[in-house]
């Protein structure tokens, strides 16, 4: 199969990027670098440098492509509110590019990246795709949008599209030197460095933590799952399982043995209470569930973390 990976040079593209070739697929990869890198490309991969938003790259990239992973995208809530334009211009604007470049192309399927920050803090999580979707950021209407674009074109044009609403996802290559760095990365950087993590809120608010080879294994699954059960679907990709930040330390100061307590800040914008997923319907369509333990991938990601510092 000849894949193009958008955004393959970030920290879950440049994972995907790893396990497609390994499992014998032809991989493109196009990604402006803007946040990716060069050095967490499969050497095996083809490297297109390029924005999702140039129509010419995207032709171009998609020549010859069977099925896009579309990964790109502007993250991080924080980013959003700083420049709504701009996280539209990528997260929309970019996912239609795309589309439309892989109709016009004959791509088979497109599997998007999409966020469970669209349902904004469901009343009564685990959550299911079928929940009312409530946005609190413009990163997660942009999301939110683009999901739409993917479902109106698989029902309009001969392509399909599968929609995948990631979790917290965290695992090596995630780090904590960018600007809107998440949780894991920086609480376990603070904690090498023996100083404490700064948790803005109570601490407990909770997330359902995905560690990133789990999230791999999905997107492979919705590349491959039957058209009649998954077009134009949305699926819930996390564990189902909820942990508050304050959990989150703990384990955490056991696999980095820091002592101590973490620092308190005010909640941040834009900021979800509780999110946990239903991910009833990945594991019957998909044939997917989640392989990797929170305390066996936060060790992964300690672990990693220590030998890129070292």
């Amino acid at each position: 199969m000849r894949c193009l990976v958008t955004g393959g040079a970030g920290f879950i593209g440049s994972h995907l990027v790893d396990a497609l070739v390994e499992a014998g697929h032809e991989v493109r990869v196009l990604d402006d670098l803007f946040t990716g890198r060069r050095a967490q490309v499969h050497p095996d991969a083809e490297l297109r440098i390029g924005s999702i938003t140039d129509a010419a790259v995207l032709r171009e990239a998609l020549a010859g492509v069977e099925v896009v992973f579309h990964q790109a995208a502007h993250g991080a809530v924080g980013r959003s509110l700083a420049d709504p334009a701009a996280t539209d211009a990528v997260n929309v604007h970019g996912t239609v590019m795309v589309l439309t470049a892989a109709r016009d192309a004959g791509a088979r399927r497109v599997v998007f990246a999409s966020s469970s920050s669209v349902y904004g803090g469901a009343a009564d999580p685990p959550t299911p795709e079928s929940a009312p979707t409530r946005p609190r950021s413009p990163y997660a209407v942009s999301k939110l949008a683009a999901e739409w674009y993917c479902r109106v074109f698989a029902e309009v044009f001969p392509l399909e599209t599968v929609a995948l609403r990631y979790f917290n996802v965290f695992g090596p290559r995630q780090r904590p030197d960018s600007t809107y760095a998440a949780v894991i990365p920086l609480f376990t950087r603070a904690m090498l460095a023996g100083e404490a993590p700064v948790i803005f809120g109570d601490g407990r608010q909770s997330r359902d933590f995905t560690f990133v080879t789990d999230v791999v294994r999905a997107n492979l699954l919705a590349a491959e799952a039957p058209t009649e059960v998954c077009n134009a679907g949305v699926y819930n990709v996390a564990p189902g399982t909820a942990r508050t930040l304050l959990e989150l330390v703990e384990v955490l100061a056991h696999l980095t043995g820091w002592e101590g307590t973490p620092r308190f800040g005010p909640p941040r914008p834009g900021d979800v209470r509780r999110s946990q997923a239903d991910a009833t319907a990945a594991r019957r369509d998909l044939g997917w569930h989640p392989t990797v333990p929170f305390e066996e991938g936060l060790a992964r990601y300690v672990q990693w973390l220590r030998a890129s510092a070292g």
